[in-house]
C-alpha cells in the first residue's frame, strides 16, 4: 500500500458549548476534547455526563473505543498500527466506497484517509462531532468521483450513535458498497448474536470469491470456528451477548445487510477476544448527482 502525504485539517475544539465552569465539586458535564493519541495522530474525546467515554481518530474516522463504567465494549487488535499509513484494525472502521475485494483496495479507502474535524455541539447533555471526507489525489487516482461523505458521532450514556452521508458531489452519477466493520470486545467461545434466523445468507468460508447460498436456521449464531457470513436483507436491530456479561442491541436505519466474521486461527494472537457484528451495505448504491444516501448506528448497551 502506498504511503500517504496529506496534512492535517485539525484545531483545538473551542465551542463555547464545551467551555462549562463546575461550580459544583462532583459535577460532570457533556465535554469533548482534542488531543494527540498513539503515533501523535490526532485524536478526540467524548465524555458524557454519566461518565461514558468513546475516542475517535481523524485518521480513518475511526471510533477505537466505547466505554460505559469503565469497561471498554470495542476492541482494537493487538497488532493494530497508529502510523498513519495503514487502517486502523479495530474499533469501527469505514469499508467505503467499496466492501470487501474489488477493483480497488481492500474496503475502500476511507478507513486509510484523514477526515477533517468540522463541528461539535452538546445536545441535551450528549457530546456530538461531525467529521467530513471528500475526495482528492490519493482517492481520485483509484476511484475518480467527487463525494462529500459525512460522519456524526454521538455519546449516550449508554448508547454510541453513527450517522454516514455520503452525497454525490460530481457531474456523473457513481455507485458505491459501504460497511461499519464493527470489532466488539467478546469471549468468542461464549459471544452470539441473536435475530438472524430467516435470513439468505452468504457464506464466504469456503472460498471469498464464490460464496455458498443458504438460509440461517438457527436462533443464535455462535462462533464456533472461523466465520465469514454477510446475511442479506437483514433485521434492524440485532440483539450481541459478548459472552462477557454484556448485551448489546445493535440498531440501524438504512443498513440493509449485516456481517458476523470471525478470523478463528488466522489471527491466532487475539481472535478469542472478539467477534465483528457489522452492519453493511453490500449492494450497490447508486446516486446521481447532488443526491445523498445516509445510514444510522445505535449501539446500546443493557
Amino acid at each position: 500500500m502506498a504511503a500517504l502525504s496529506m496534512t492535517w485539517s485539525f484545531s483545538p475544539l473551542t465551542s463555547s458549548k464545551f467551555r462549562r465552569v463546575n461550580r459544583y465539586p462532583g459535577m460532570a458535564f457533556a465535554s469533548v476534547k482534542s488531543t494527540e493519541g498513539l503515533g501523535n495522530l490526532p485524536k478526540v474525546v467524548l465524555t458524557s455526563p454519566h461518565g461514558s467515554e468513546a475516542e475517535l481518530y481523524l485518521f480513518g474516522a475511526c471510533v477505537t473505543s466505547w466505554k460505559v463504567h469503565s469497561k471498554d465494549l470495542l476492541f482494537v487488535r493487538p497488532d493494530a498500527v497508529f502510523n498513519g499509513q495503514k487502517p486502523i484494525s479495530g474499533g469501527i472502521p469505514h469499508c467505503f466506497p467499496q466492501f470487501g475485494p474489488g477493483p480497488i483496495q481492500q474496503h475502500g479507502f476511507g478507513r486509510n484517509m484523514n477526515w477533517s474535524l468540522v463541528s461539535s455541539e452538546n445536545v441535551e447533555e450528549k457530546p456530538i462531532v461531525t467529521l467530513e471526507l471528500k475526495d482528492g489525489p490519493y482517492s481520485r487516482a483509484m476511484w475518480d468521483y467527487s463525494f462529500h461523505a459525512l460522519y456524526k458521532i454521538t455519546l449516550d450514556k449508554k448508547t454510541l450513535s453513527t450517522e454516514l452521508t455520503v452525497k454525490n458531489t460530481d457531474n456523473k452519477p457513481f455507485s458505491f458498497t459501504t460497511a461499519l466493520h464493527t470489532y466488539f470486545r467478546a469471549s468468542v467461545t461464549g459471544a452470539s448474536v441473536s435475530g438472524l434466523k430467516g435470513c439468505k445468507t452468504l457464506n464466504k468460508v469456503p472460498d471469498p470469491t464464490n460464496p455458498v447460498e443458504g438460509k440461517e436456521e438457527r436462533d443464535l449464531v455462535t462462533f464456533p470456528g472461523f466465520v465469514d457470513s454477510v446475511y442479506l436483507d437483514a433485521p434492524n436491530e440485532l440483539q450481541l451477548d459478548n459472552g462477557l456479561g454484556d448485551k448489546i442491541s445493535i440498531k440501524n436505519t438504512n443498513w440493509s445487510d449485516a456481517v458476523v466474521w470471525n478470523p478463528h486461527l488466522t489471527m491466532e494472537q487475539s481472535y478469542k477476544d472478539f467477534v465483528c457484528v457489522e452492519n453493511a451495505k453490500t449492494g450497490k448504491v447508486q446516486l446521481e448527482p447532488e443526491q445523498s444516501w445516509t445510514a444510522v448506528q445505535h449501539l446500546t448497551v443493557a
